[in-house]
């Protein structure tokens, strides 16, 4: 895929990761819902296998849960200066795309979480600071589940792939009725994935 970013579009780049930045509450990855839509979707600055596996390797490596946006800002970068086989010209992009994702994703929330710590921490005994934190709980949950259904929708149809589903139901069980440590379910589900019994 080639594509052709003027200044304007790197610039609504940047918006919108920085715009997703304030809403990133349960990390970035609540926010990959709208991430595919405006990539994917909207502009077709990615496709979306390279989305997903943008998010695959990320979550596969060591290190911090924002490192799919650096992969996502690569792949625009790199689709934007030709493709792999481009040569310099094309590495360039993909480093600049990757410092428009970071930087847009990091710094708006950065600075509103250190203003808004040290204010929260200043008035923890208030009940409206106490049920702010209370009430983000949901929306959490909301969009991690978000992000799941896009995540699964993008290898089928959702009736169709029924076994993920059923997996991931019975692994958030376990998760939340026993003491069992995560990394024994994130093995049997590799290994489920390399029999192919999803």
């Amino acid at each position: 895929m080639i594509l052709h970013l003027t200044s304007a579009d790197w610039l609504a780049l940047f918006g919108h990761f920085a715009m997703l930045s304030l809403l990133a509450v349960g990390g970035a990855l609540a926010t990959a819902p709208d991430m595919h839509r405006y990539l994917v979707e909207d502009k077709l600055w990615l496709t979306d296998p390279q989305f997903t596996s943008s998010i695959a390797l990320a979550q596969a490596a060591p290190g911090p849960n924002v490192l799919f946006v650096a992969l996502l800002g690569w792949n625009v970068g790199l689709n934007a200066g030709g493709g792999i086989g481009a040569g310099s010209s094309a590495w360039g992009h993909a480093l600049l795309g990757v410092g428009i994702a970071m930087v847009g994703i990091l710094l708006p929330s950065t600075t509103l979480t250190f203003l808004a710590s040290r204010w929260g921490h200043r008035n923890r005994a208030h009940p409206a600071v106490r049920a702010f934190k209370q009430g983000l709980a949901p929306l959490v949950v909301g969009l991690l589940l978000s992000t799941a259904w896009i995540l699964a929708g993008s290898h089928g149809s959702m009736t169709q792939s029924w076994r993920p589903w059923v997996l991931s139901f019975f692994a958030m069980l376990i998760v939340w009725r026993t003491r069992l440590h995560l990394l024994w379910l994130l093995a049997a589900g590799g290994l489920m994935g390399w029999a192919g019994v999803v």
